[in-house]
């Protein structure tokens, strides 16, 4: 669900001082779209905020949401988007921001 390898790496690159910052970004950020989605999905621009969340949730380890959105991305470029599953991804971003969440301070401190 999660590459705590690649949650490490994003650690070393923007340093602990400012490692709270990025997450609170991106919770805040991705937050707003699958907020979106919950409420009023736009099947004309799930292409674009796919390709938003693959990205953000690639950065901080999301491996497993990051997938499913690359999966999205993809029907939605070939004209599926009605075929996508967004219930399936936004329980997926809630599963691993809980896992996540519940699980980083004691990860990165090892």
């Amino acid at each position: 669900m999660i590459d705590w390898s690649r949650v490490n790496e994003l650690r070393n690159e923007v340093g602990p001082e400012d490692f709270e910052e990025v997450i609170d970004l991106f919770l805040e950020e991705v937050g707003e779209v699958i907020s979106r989605f919950r409420h009023n999905p736009d099947r004309t621009r799930l292409e674009q905020d796919l390709h938003f969340l693959k990205g953000s949730a690639l950065s901080l380890g999301f491996a497993s949401f990051s997938k499913l959105c690359q999966d999205g991305e993809r029907k939605s470029a070939q004209g599926d988007a009605e075929d996508v599953d967004i219930g399936k991804i936004v329980a997926e971003f809630e599963a691993s921001k809980t896992s996540f969440l519940s699980e980083v301070m004691q990860r990165i401190a090892a």
